[in-house]
């Protein structure tokens, strides 16, 4: 999926594994959606953010809003997604981190508890990185 416009549906997803990152303690069948505000930005976003990726998902974990650890979920899409365009084609050619967006849930499956974290070092240059960057919500 190079181009960010194009969609894919549930049903494309079968032999895929999805991952959330956030600090939001979740349990299997809980939905997860957009309309709250983004990990770096006050404004709200209609859209709920994901990868293929545990790589991608540790920098959602670690960049979350709220208090406590950050954790991982395999997570799977209720409906129609597209590439995640504040990191493909408009930034980055492709879709490299395989990040996509949805306006419509994520059903958690499981937490993924087999990852590891940045430096503090590392987390707080991507917070310097992204502090002044508003996300693409068209």
């Amino acid at each position: 999926m190079s181009n960010p416009a194009a969609s894919s549906t549930p049903s494309d997803t079968s032999s895929r594994k999805f991952y959330h990152g956030t600090k939001a303690n979740l349990k299997p069948g809980d939905l997860l959606q957009g309309g709250y505000s983004s990990n770096y930005t006050e404004r709200r976003s209609p859209w709920i953010y994901f990868s293929e990726t545990v790589f991608a998902a540790t920098w959602g974990a670690e960049l979350a809003k709220g208090e406590g650890p950050g954790r991982i979920y395999l997570v799977e899409p209720t409906g129609s997604f597209m590439d995640d365009p504040d990191v493909t084609d408009k930034k980055y050619p492709g879709n490299p981190t395989k990040s996509y967006r949805s306006r419509e849930p994520l059903r958690v499956v499981c937490e993924h508890l087999n990852w590891q974290g940045h430096s503090p070092e590392e987390i707080q240059a991507m917070k310097d990185f992204i502090k002044d960057k508003e996300p693409i919500d068209d």
